[in-house]
């Protein structure tokens, strides 16, 4: 299922979404009909797995996730690999060991690299660092219906270049139509059949993006099935809780209202 790593991104800000490289307001952000969305829904656990594939042979020949341990994509409620598979999974990688001073094959327990680029961003909480959607005039009503837009954000990023280009201060610039401004430095990392889906997946570049935003939410919020199950029980319990104390106040009450009539 997994591919060593084949594609080297170009050095940029990318997913940054602050400072913008050239003048301009907020860029164009396209809303995107997630699994997880809502009170109910959930993470597309072979989504998740596209997800891991399209960031191991893609985005992290720049950008780290250290703050992801990789046995977690053993776990339910996310990738849900294997364990053998993990365990293999882990080979690929390398970690710094302050013990030896060197590097080391990574194991399960280590989490995944930093980024190997000083100015490549960690991923690990992307999906939830970034707002794609806004207001209007700062109420905020766009996000309580559509959500913080963290991973639109992503998928429309990675799918925002328009194939112009310009030079300025020796840097090449791409224009992009969801980054702030306009312009950003990172060349298109992604296309169409750019990975290839063991399960038979489409692969184009919306997929392709769709896919590594949903993996990069689960990072930012793997307990986020467990939060809504949470959620939904002690709903539930406050909804027969809140009916039985009515019924108690109105038996305890109801000799007093007789006396009064």
């Amino acid at each position: 299922m997994f591919k060593t790593l084949t594609l080297a991104a170009t050095t940029a800000f990318a997913l940054t979404g602050g400072a913008a490289l050239a003048a301009g307001g907020e860029g164009h952000i396209h809303d995107v009909n997630f699994s997880f969305e809502g009170p109910f829904g959930k993470f597309d656990e072979a989504q998740l797995q596209r997800g891991l594939q399209v960031y191991t042979e893609v985005c992290s020949a720049c950008h780290g996730m250290k703050f992801v341990p990789i046995r977690s994509i053993g776990e339910e409620g996310g990738p849900n690999i294997p364990e053998d598979q993990v365990r293999a999974y882990a080979e690929f990688w390398e970690v710094w060991d302050p013990e030896i001073m060197d590097y080391r094959t990574a194991k399960p327990t280590d989490h995944f690299p930093p980024s190997s680029l000083e100015n490549a961003p960690d991923l690990s909480l992307m999906a939830k660092a970034r707002a794609g959607f806004h207001g209007p005039y700062g109420t905020g009503l766009s996000q309580l219906f559509n959500g913080i837009g963290g991973p639109e954000y992503i998928t429309s990023l990675l799918t925002g270049y328009t194939g112009e280009e310009k030079e300025e201060a020796g840097v090449v610039l791409y224009e992009n139509t969801a980054f702030p401004g306009g312009w950003i430095a990172m060349a298109p990392p992604i296309g169409d059949e750019y990975v290839e889906y063991a399960d038979g997946h489409p692969n184009d570049a919306e997929s392709i993006s769709e896919d590594v935003a949903a993996f990069l939410m689960w990072t930012a919020e793997p307990k986020m099935m467990a939060r809504k199950e949470a959620g939904l029980t002690a709903f539930l319990f406050l909804t027969v809780l809140t009916v039985l104390l009515y019924l108690t106040n109105k038996r305890i009450w109801a000799p007093v209202k007789k006396k009064k009539a």
